[in-house]
């Protein structure tokens, strides 16, 4: 059964039909009413058929201003609203870079930069959701080829005993790889869905960093890295397993992407009010383009791939600090290294 609408009609023909039954009934009352004062205030008695003659002026008058009254308003709102609903309709089939501008007045203007400005963060959020689905499906079927494609190999016969431990070997790391990937993304996913910080407690954060830097030090030692640590004893009120993760994502990416023999900064310093972590490494840097998306799910500054990570460490950094109320901010160019900023707030109790 097809619904009925309370209003059907082409405006833009109801609309001056409207305004001149409107303008005519106001004309024709407000002529009655000068008449009947007239005769209120000189006593002369004015009969209602002197109000026949003007009938057809009060026509023409009320028809012109009708029509000159439609004239303004399809100018100044039907004509924009028109462009408006066009403009929504190619978003809504997947235009995202459709723009519009409505005219000076203010309240159209702000309609125009407010329609754009969502237009542009749509725009934005499919770039994002492409790269996402692209770099999901990169990241996951790397590893199942290289398993498949090694464990086909293994059923060669005539392969030598060197040959098979050498595939072996690649199966554990691609199968290490794969495990840390859905472990990463299950982490994510777990805190994603975080609204609050549960089982907080009281910590020597100053210790904690000690021993997170204590656990990635085969990988710091085996780039001959010189590591100058600067930690102030502080203590801080929060989840410690979570918080472990970020100093432990943000140091080992320091280690990562450092070049051999270099240096890494890592300092600890606070006050009443604030907390600052700072890590400042000399490695490769980051490109300004790359920057703002570095917080990015599965997101790499090396397209190729071939260092090792998966884009979701600085994802869940970025998330576990808002969890604590902090802020994380990112300095970084080409050749100049990265500087890495944690602001934590301090608990009053």
């Amino acid at each position: 059964m097809k619904k009925t609408r309370p209003f059907s009609g082409n405006l833009l023909v109801l609309l001056p039909i409207y305004t001149f039954i409107a303008l005519f009934l106001t004309h024709f009352a407000l002529s009655a009413a000068m008449l009947l004062t007239f005769s209120f205030a000189t006593g002369r008695p004015v009969s209602l058929r002197f109000m026949i003659p003007p009938v057809p002026l009060l026509i023409i008058i009320s028809l012109a201003a009708g029509l000159f009254l439609t004239f303004l308003l399809n100018r100044i709102i039907f004509r924009p609203m028109k462009t408006l609903v066009s403009a929504i309709n190619q978003l809504a089939e997947g235009n995202y870079n459709v723009k519009i501008h409505m005219g000076n007045i203010k309240e159209l203007a702000n309609i125009s930069e407010s329609f754009n400005r969502m237009s542009e963060e749509l725009a934005n959020t499919e770039i994002l959701r492409t790269d996402f689905i692209n770099n999901f499906s990169h990241e996951f079927k790397t590893p199942l080829v290289s398993l498949k494609g090694f464990a086909k190999l293994l059923k060669n016969e005539e392969l030598t005993n060197e040959e098979k431990n050498e595939y072996l070997n690649i199966i554990i790391q691609e199968s290490s790889r794969l495990a840390t990937l859905s472990s990463n993304i299950l982490n994510l996913s777990k805190v994603e869905k975080m609204c609050i910080v549960t089982e907080q407690k009281k910590f020597d954060l100053a210790e904690q960093i000690r021993r997170c830097i204590l656990v990635l030090e085969s990988k710091w030692s085996k780039k001959q890295l010189d590591l100058q640590i600067d930690l102030q004893e502080l203590s801080f009120k929060g989840n410690e397993d979570l918080l472990s993760q970020v100093w432990i994502n943000l140091i080992d990416n320091a280690i990562k992407f450092s070049d051999p023999g270099s240096s890494v900064f890592i300092s600890l310093s606070g006050n009443q009010k604030q907390i600052v972590f700072q890590l400042q490494d000399q490695g490769c840097g980051i490109s300004e383009d790359k920057l703002p998306h570095i917080f990015d799910k599965f997101y790499q500054c090396d397209t190729s791939h071939t260092t090792d990570g998966n884009g979701i460490g600085l994802a869940i950094v970025k998330r576990i600090v808002c969890l604590c109320g902090g802020k994380i901010h990112i300095e970084s160019k080409p050749d100049s290294g990265t500087k890495a900023t944690v602001i934590l707030p301090c608990q009053t109790d």
